[in-house]
């Protein structure tokens, strides 16, 4: 043991699994050289290209998948002087003919395809990598990623207009969203994780919205495993028996997810609101993010109803509302001993109180 602990593959391993973990930092010497002058004048000299500086502030949505972020999205590609991205770090590769497909999700309603504002961007290819769907899940601020940062650079200087990035995996990737692109205006959309539950198991929901852990993996059309792996290497109490519910892995990364998207989003909106009210929500949504220019009569037209409470056909309340508490409990304890930072209460979101959620 001792051998295998001091040859170089064993450091090599460890190494990568602390980078993995988002755990490594420059050291203090390093930290200290920022704007420090270097000693000779001809060093450093050549120009590095950098981002264009934005026209406008670029919008970036963030939501859980079946929280109603399409329709969002929908609503933002139909305002003029607009380009908006739908999921930039989906594995299709929306930017790649010959993989992305033609398939549409008939749910999504009024969306005939994913792919038009990725025309032309095939150089995305060159920095685009399928593990960011599925690993570091959680970033830092301080987190080392140039090739996500340069994926996203290269789709806000090419938007015509104001970019606008639809995401629904950067939820738990935001102190370090915030941290490179000080600049974006983050909306984050929530939904009632009951019917979002119920929402990602489609016409399995009936029979797989009370299976376990072990029994889930079929119906699991949306990662939740696999994020769920992922993020217990940095939440550990996501760490589930097999024979626990999955509904209560699907709450708590619910959970934790409002949590970061309420700490840094500037805006909050609630689904059940924009889907019961799109005449009211939409001009205060769209009034806070300083866009002044649209047609509200399309925008409404492009949200349909959506009935709320579906939940109550897969089980009854008391049996979701004890796995709730359980991890709300559970969230509480361990927000006590990590430092996880409070809810803001402050005004971040521009609609009126009660929909703050």
């Amino acid at each position: 043991m001792r051998h295998v602990a001091q040859i170089e593959d064993t450091r090599q391993i460890l190494s990568r699994q602390l980078d993995r973990q988002n755990l490594l930092r420059p050291p203090p010497e390093v930290r200290r050289l920022r704007g420090e002058v270097l000693p000779y004048p001809e060093l450093g000299r050549a120009e590095i290209p950098r981002t264009a500086p934005d026209r406008v502030v670029p919008i970036f949505i963030t939501g859980r998948f079946r929280s109603g972020s399409t329709l969002m999205w929908n609503l933002f590609r139909h305002l003029p002087a607009t380009t908006a991205y739908y999921e930039p770090l989906n594995e299709r590769r929306w930017f790649d003919r010959s993989l992305r497909g033609a398939k549409v999700d008939a749910t999504h309603r009024g969306v005939s395809d994913y792919w038009s504002e990725y025309e032309g961007l095939e150089e995305l290819g060159e920095y685009f990598m399928e593990e960011w769907k599925f690993e570091h899940l959680y970033m830092p601020g301080h987190a080392w990623n140039p090739r996500m940062q340069r994926y996203i650079e290269i789709l806000i200087d090419h938007a015509r207009g104001r970019a606008v990035l639809q995401f629904n995996e950067i939820d738990f990737r935001l102190p370090w969203i915030r941290a490179k692109f000080p600049q974006v205006k983050l909306l984050h959309i929530y939904r009632h994780p009951r019917d979002q539950w119920c929402s990602t198991l489609r016409s399995a929901a009936q029979t797989a919205a009370r299976c376990s852990v072990r029994e889930f993996e079929p119906f699991d059309g949306f990662y939740l495993l696999r994020w769920g792996r992922d993020l217990a290497h940095y939440f550990p109490l996501l760490r589930l028996d097999a024979g626990a519910p999955a509904y209560e892995l699907f709450y708590q990364l619910w959970r934790l997810s409002y949590l970061f998207g309420r700490c840094h989003a500037d805006l909050s909106v609630r689904f059940e609101d924009l889907v019961a009210s799109p005449r009211e929500v939409i001009p205060e949504t769209l009034a806070t993010l300083d866009i002044h220019d649209y047609d509200l009569d399309r925008l409404t037209g492009i949200v349909s109803p959506t009935p709320a409470g579906k939940w109550k056909e897969c089980a009854d309340e008391a049996w979701f509302a004890g796995i709730e508490a359980r991890v709300d409990a559970d969230i509480t304890a361990y927000s006590h001993c990590s430092g996880f930072p409070a809810v803001s209460t402050s005004a971040r979101i521009g609609l009126k109180a009660g929909r703050r959620g």
